[in-house]
C-alpha cells in the first residue's frame, strides 16, 4: 500500500499538477499584497490602495463566466488545455505590462491591468480545476489535491515574500514583475505537455444549457443543500482561527513583527505543505468521508493551541508549536476538502460546478473577518479561540448527515437523485438565486461608487444585507428540507 501511495507522486500527472498549481498561485499576490506594497512605497494614498482590494473579487465571482469555458472549445488543444493556454498567455502579457507601469503616474492603467490579470488568473483556476477533476480518478484525488496545494503555496511564497525581498534589495519593482512573468512559462510548457481529458461526458450544446444544467444537475441530487452548507461551514472554525492570527500574536501576546513573520509565515507555510502531503497520502487508505471527518476533527482541536497561548506566558517555542500544529492540520483538511469538491463535480460541467463550489467555500474565509474582530472585542482572546473550536462542529455534524450520499458518490461515481419536497426545493432555489443576483448588483454598484460615478451610496448596505439574507434563507430552507427527507428515506 505504501509503495502504491508513493508511486503516484512519481507519475507524470503529479509533475504537471505541481507546475500548474504553481502557475495557479503565482498571480494572486501580484494583484494583492505585492501590488499593495508597491503602491505603498510609491506613496499612493490609502483610499486608492483600499479600492484595489476589489480586484480580488474576481476569484469569488469566477463562476459567473465559467459556463462559457464548459460550453465553448478553442480551435486548438481542446476544451480544457485550450482555455488554459489562452489564460496563461494573457497572464504573461498582463504581468509584463504591469511591470511597465509606475503607480504614481499610471494608476488608472495599472488598475485596468490588475483587473485583467485577476480575471485571467481566476479563469486559469477555473480551467485547471476542471482539468484535474476530469483526469484524476477517485483514488488519486487526495494525492492530486495535496500536490496542487504544494505548488500553489510555493507560488504564493515566491510572488509574495520573495518578490518583496527582490524588489527591495536587488531588482526593483518593474524587473520583479517581469521575472514573475517569466516564471509563468513553465506553466505554459506543462499545459502543452498535458493530455486533454478523453473520458468526459458530452459538453453542453448551448450557453443556456451550460448555465442552467450545472445548477439543475447539482440541486436535483439527494442532500444537495446539506452538502452546500457543508462546503460553506467545513472550514469555518479554521477560518476564524486564521483570520486574526497575526494581530493576536503581535498585539494579544506581545511578540515582535519579525518573530511573527518568521514563524507564522515561513514555518506556517512549511506546515501547510507537509499537512497537505500527509493528507494526500492518508487519503489513499481512507474513504473520502473518513478523511474529511478525521481531518475536520484535527482542524478543530488544533485551534486549542492558540487558546493555550492566550492563557500562558509568552514563549517562542509555544508560538511555533501552535502555528505548526494548526497549519499542519489545516493543510490536511484542505487536501480532503479539494478532493470533496472534485468528487461533487459532474464532468460535463466540471468548470462551472467547481468554480461555483469553490466560490461558496470562500464565503466563510472572506466574511468571518469583521465578525472575528467584533467577537474578540466582546469576549477577549481566550474565549474567542475556544469559540473557534465550537465553530467547527456544525460542519462536522453536516458531514455526518451527508455520509450516505458521499459514500455512494465515491463508490459509484454517480449521484443519488432527489424525490421529495419538489415544490419546497424550488422556492429555496429561487431565494438563493435572487439573493446571489442582488449580491452581484451590489458588487457592481460598489465598484461604480468607488470610482466616483455613484454619488449616493446609501443603498449599498441594505442591498447587501437583503441579498445575503435571501441567499442564506434559501440555504437554510433547502438544508431543512434535506434533513426532513433524510429522516423519511429508507436506510
Amino acid at each position: 500500500m505504501a509503495n502504491n501511495t508513493l508511486r503516484f507522486f512519481a507519475q507524470r500527472n503529479a509533475a504537471l499538477l505541481l507546475i500548474l498549481g504553481f502557475a495557479s498561485g503565482l498571480p494572486l499576490a501580484l494583484t494583492s499584497g505585492t501590488l499593495q506594497a508597491w503602491m505603498t512605497v510609491e506613496n499612493v494614498d490609502l483610499k486608492t490602495i483600499g479600492f484595489f482590494s476589489l480586484v480580488g473579487q474576481a476569484y469569488v465571482f469566477k463562476f459567473l463566466w465559467s459556463p462559457m469555458m464548459d460550453r465553448y472549445t478553442p480551435p486548438f488543444f481542446g476544451r480544457r488545455r485550450g482555455w488554459l493556454l489562452i489564460s496563461q498567455l494573457l497572464l504573461i502579457v498582463g504581468i509584463v505590462a504591469m511591470g511597465l507601469m509606475d503607480p504614481s503616474r499610471n494608476l488608472t492603467l495599472l488598475a485596468a491591468l490588475a483587473v485583467l490579470v485577476a480575471f485571467c488568473s481566476a479563469s486559469q483556476d477555473i480551467v485547471f480545476d476542471a482539468w484535474k477533476t476530469d483526469v484524476l480518478p477517485a483514488e488519486e484525488r487526495g494525492s492530486g489535491a495535496a500536490i496542487t496545494v504544494l505548488g500553489y503555496r510555493l507560488a504564493m511564497l515566491v510572488s509574495g515574500g520573495l518578490a518583496l525581498w527582490l524588489a527591495d534589495r536587488y531588482l526593483g519593482w518593474q524587473a520583479t514583475y517581469w521575472l514573475m512573468a517569466v516564471m509563468m512559462v513553465p506553466g505554459v510548457i506543462a499545459t502543452l505537455c498535458a493530455s486533454e481529458p478523453t473520458d468526459v461526458m458530452a459538453k453542453p450544446r448551448s450557453l443556456e444549457q451550460a448555465v442552467m444544467e450545472p445548477l439543475r444537475d447539482f440541486f436535483n441530487r439527494n442532500n444537495a443543500w446539506l452538502i452546500l452548507s457543508l462546503i460553506v461551514l467545513y472550514k469555518l472554525g479554521d477560518a476564524f482561527a486564521a483570520s486574526l492570527t497575526t494581530t493576536f500574536l503581535i498585539r494579544g501576546i506581545g511578540f515582535d513583527a519579525g518573530q511573527v513573520g518568521l514563524v507564522n509565515k515561513t514555518l506556517g507555510l512549511l506546515a501547510t505543505i507537509v499537512g497537505a502531503l500527509c493528507g494526500g497520502i492518508l487519503m489513499r487508505r481512507l474513504t473520502l468521508f473518513r478523511a474529511l471527518m478525521l481531518f475536520g476533527m484535527l482542524q478543530a482541536v488544533s485551534n486549542l493551541g492558540y487558546w493555550v497561548l492566550s492563557v500562558t506566558d509568552k514563549q517562542l517555542f509555544s508560538m511555533a508549536s501552535a502555528v505548526f500544529v494548526e497549519n499542519l492540520c489545516g493543510g490536511m483538511g484542505t487536501a480532503a476538502f479539494v478532493a470533496l469538491l472534485m468528487t461533487l463535480c459532474n464532468k460535463s460541467f466540471s468548470a462551472t460546478q467547481f468554480a461555483l463550489l469553490s466560490a461558496l467555500s470562500a464565503v466563510g474565509r472572506v466574511y468571518v473577518g469583521p465578525a472575528a474582530g467584533w467577537l474578540v472585542e466582546l469576549w477577549g482572546w481566550p474565549t474567542f479561540y475556544a469559540f473557534s473550536v465550537v465553530a467547527a462542529l456544525p460542519g462536522l455534524l453536516l458531514l455526518a448527515g451527508c455520509k450516505r450520499t458521499l459514500e455512494y458518490t465515491q463508490d459509484t461515481a454517480s449521484f443519488l437523485p432527489r424525490t421529495a419536497y419538489r415544490s419546497g426545493y424550488r422556492w429555496a432555489l429561487r431565494a438563493l438565486t435572487l439573493g446571489c443576483a442582488l449580491l452581484g448588483i451590489w458588487l457592481l454598484l460598489l465598484a461604480v461608487s468607488a470610482i466616483g460615478w455613484l454619488q449616493d451610496g446609501a443603498m449599498l448596505t441594505p442591498l447587501f444585507e437583503f441579498g445575503m439574507g435571501l441567499a442564506l434563507c434559501g440555504i437554510v430552507i433547502g438544508s431543512l428540507l434535506d434533513y426532513l427527507a433524510l429522516r423519511h428515506s429508507p436506510r
